[in-house]
């Protein structure tokens, strides 16, 4: 990065200092945004001197300015880098600028304003993540530097997209890495109970205030588009359903029926619902309950499917979890290739991003091994471009999907 921030020696800052270890530096140079606590200079720059969500100048143990970032005395990613630009503040200009350009590559990959508006370090706006459905937006503002301009986001937000509603829904479990307490509550506007969304040409109903995570899962639609090249005529099993995504775009491709599992009754409501809203009633059928359970229980009952369509949550939270998680995807695919037919399509999705996509391959592999099948691997899948994956922090690419064929 060629600009006066990597090329001063002498700080003209009004912004406090933290100071780095020798050579700590290397990392933010090369694009990485993340600074951790053990590569502070604690003599010079004591985090104990900076409050949650302050504004500082990043600078070499030779005194050279880095970047600009907030900072965490209480996160083990005790700074986040927001810009190479020297003295710029994290404030409603640099957020407009963000946020308009981030909108801007959505609007030149979607015809309708239904995706992910805003995601965190891969738009450069670390712990930043806004759903759009239409003139309705809900944000999460998951780390104390983001929390401490939520007004300039919202104020930011309102002079780009003029929303009818914007609702912050903090209640992402990474709050509590930052500090940070839970809160939800709208900001801007009015925020009904539902909204409805479009995507792959199919209508979805969501709740706003008590659905999962911001409402809606953008980042597999091109994963849940692909699964109707597989469904046509074909008997579907959709486990982890939630409000219907996967099973509702198989019926779309095509598919007889689907069954549908999930541990919970609102959800699996929602899904009847827009299945309902989609033609697609007669051909949906709901299970409630814990999904190994009643992958347990179909295959004791003797039923088939020709697709069976795995999209868990994050089994392995932490990488210090991650044995633990493994044979949890290698235990869920094995239930689900029990329920497969001749010639019957896996398709086995992970959003833990402590999990690769070999590993997971290597969970479906070892599934149909252990029923003395072979397995032809026929496409992957990974998160949608609205979901963009920052090329210096692998953490940010999590999302993939595996779309397997047992051989008999």
């Amino acid at each position: 990065m060629a600009d006066s921030t990597h090329n001063a020696e002498t700080p003209t800052d009004d912004l406090p200092v933290l100071m780095l270890k020798k050579s700590e530096e290397r990392r933010l140079m090369a694009g990485h945004l993340w600074v951790y606590s053990n590569e502070v200079d604690s003599a010079k720059s004591p985090l104990s001197n900076f409050a949650a969500g302050d504004q500082v100048a990043v600078h070499s143990s030779r005194g050279r300015a880095v970047a600009m970032a907030t900072v965490n005395p209480q996160s083990l990613i005790c700074a986040r880098v927001y810009s190479h630009r020297r003295g710029e503040k994290l404030a409603t200009p640099l957020l407009t600028r963000r946020i308009s350009s981030a909108l801007a590559l959505r609007e030149s990959l979607f015809d309708a304003p239904f995706y992910r508006l805003v995601h965190g370090e891969g738009d450069w706006l670390p712990g930043l993540i806004i759903d759009r459905y239409g003139d309705i937006l809900v944000m999460q503002t998951n780390t104390a530097g983001m929390q401490a301009v939520q007004t300039d986001i919202v104020e930011a937000l309102v002079e780009l997209l003029s929303p009818s509603g914007i609702y912050l829904r903090n209640t992402s479990a990474t709050r509590a890495l930052e500090g940070l307490e839970t809160e939800e509550k709208c900001v801007h506007g009015d925020i009904p109970e539902t909204t409805e969304l479009l995507e792959n040409g199919l209508k979805f109903t969501i709740p706003l205030k008590s659905g999962q995570k911001t409402g809606w899962f953008y980042d597999h639609r091109d994963n849940r588009q692909l699964l109707q090249k597989f469904s046509h005529g074909k008997r579907v099993l959709d486990a982890y359903c939630y409000l219907g995504g996967w099973g509702i775009n198989a019926l779309a491709g095509g598919a007889t029926s689907v069954t549908a599992i999930d541990s919970s009754a609102a959800a699996l409501e929602g899904a009847a619902a827009n299945a309902a809203l989609n033609g697609y009633a007669d051909q949906w059928t709901g299970l409630k309950g814990d999904v190994a359970d009643q992958l347990r229980a179909l295959r004791v009952a003797g039923e088939k499917f020709d697709v069976v369509v795995l999209d868990p949550p994050a089994f392995i939270q932490r990488a210090k979890d991650k044995r633990k998680g493994i044979e949890k995807y290698r235990s869920i695919n094995a239930l689900a290739v029990g329920l497969l037919s001749a010639d019957g399509v896996l398709v086995s999705g992970s959003c833990s991003h402590h999990l690769s996509e070999s590993e997971l391959q290597r969970a479906v592999l070892q599934a149909g091994r252990h029923g003395n099948f072979g397995v032809q691997v026929m496409a992957r899948g990974h998160q949608g471009p609205d979901h963009p994956v920052h090329a210096a922090i692998p953490e940010t690419e999590y999302l993939k999907a595996i779309y397997a064929r047992l051989l008999w």
